[in-house]
C-alpha cells in the first residue's frame, strides 16, 4: 500500500532530551499510538554529512560529504529522486544545505528560497539560511507547502534546537526549552497530518555536547530519537532501526522502487 510521508529532522536533538522534554510526542507514545526508538547517528556527527545519510542511506565516508563545508550536489540517489522517478511529488521546508545537496548549488536565495520546479528532485521548496530562523515560521512554511501542493513526500527541517545547543550547550535550560518549544509546535500539526493520511517520522541528524558542539563519539552527540506515528507502523518496541535504514524505509512507505536497506520491523 502506498502512503504519503512527512519526515521531520529536528536538527541537533539529543535522544535523552527528546525522551524527557517532549511531552506531546510522549503522550502519543504513552497512548500506544507512536513508537520511540533510539538511533545512533553515523560518523562524523555533523549536519550536512548526516542530511545526506538520512536521505540516501549512505554513510559519509562513502558519500564523500564528510564535513559541513563540502558544498556540492549529492552523487547518491535520495528519497527525493526515487519519489520523482515514480511520478510522486516532493516538497521541503528546510535549511538551504538540502537545496544544495539535491537541487542546485551554490544556493542563490533570490532564485532558490521559493522553489517550484517539477524537474528538480525537491519540486516545491521553502529554504532558509539563518540558524535562528524561527521554528514556528518553518513549520508554517511546511504546512503552506502541504496544503498548496499535497506532496507525497514532505521534509521539514527546523534549526532552533541545534542553534540553542551551539549557543548554550547540552545541559542548559535554553537547549531543553528549545526542544519543548518544538514539541508544542508539533502539537498544532500532528493530528491534522495523520487525519490527512500521512505517515510521520520525527528524528534528528545528531545530538549535542556540553562543549556546545558535536563531531565525536560521546553518546550525547550520537544518540538521537526516532518517533514514528501512523497506521503503517508496527510500533514494535523491539525493533532496532539504523539511521542508514531511513531512506529505504521511507521509500517502502511511499511504495516506490529503491535499492536501499530497510528496517522492516517498524512497518506493518
Amino acid at each position: 500500500m502506498k502512503h504519503k510521508v512527512i519526515l521531520i529532522v529536528l536538527d541537533g536533538l539529543n535522544y535523552e532530551v527528546a525522551r524527557h522534554a517532549m511531552g506531546h510526542l510522549q503522550a502519543w507514545h504513552a497512548a500506544g499510538r507512536a513508537a520511540l526508538y533510539r538511533l545512533e547517528c553515523e560518523l562524523p556527527a555533523l549536519s550536512r554529512p548526516l542530511y545526506e545519510c538520512i536521505l540516501t542511506g549512505v554513510v559519509p565516508i562513502e558519500s564523500g560529504i564528510v564535513h559541513n563545508n563540502v558544498s556540492r550536489l549529492s552523487r547518491e540517489r535520495s528519497v527525493f529522486h526515487y519519489a520523482c522517478d515514480a511520478g510522486l511529488s516532493t516538497a521541503a521546508a528546510a535549511y538551504h544545505w538540502f537545496s544544495e545537496l539535491y537541487n542546485r548549488t551554490p544556493f542563490d536565495a533570490s532564485r532558490d528560497r521559493h522553489t517550484d520546479t517539477p524537474e528538480l528532485p525537491i519540486q516545491h521548496g521553502l529554504f532558509y539560511w539563518a540558524d535562528h530562523y524561527p521554528d514556528s515560521h518553518l513549520f508554517a512554511d511546511a504546512e503552506s507547502l502541504r496544503l498548496k501542493h499535497e506532496p507525497d513526500f514532505l521534509l521539514i527541517h527546523p534549526m532552533n534546537i541545534d542553534d540553542a545547543g551551539h549557543k548554550h550547550g547540552l545541559d542548559t535550560p535554553q537547549y531543553r526549552n528549545s526542544a519543548r518549544s518544538a514539541d508544542i509546535i508539533l502539537a498544532d500539526y500532528l493530528q491534522g497530518w495523520l487525519d490527512a493520511g500521512y505517515q510521520v517520522l520525527i528524528t534528528a541528524d545528531h545530538g549535542m555536547n556540553n562543549d556546545r558542539s558535536h563531531n565525536g563519539l560521546l553518546p550525547e552527540e550520537r544518540e538521537v530519537p526516532l518517533f514514528v506515528l501512523g497506521e503503517a507502523f508496527s510500533l514494535d518496541p523491539d525493533a532496532r532501526p539504523r539511521q542508514t535504514d531511513l531512506c529505504g524505509t521511507i521509500c517502502e512507505l511511499l511504495g516506490v522502487p529503491h535499492d536501499k536497506t530497510v528496517c522492516r520491523e517498524i512497518l506493518n
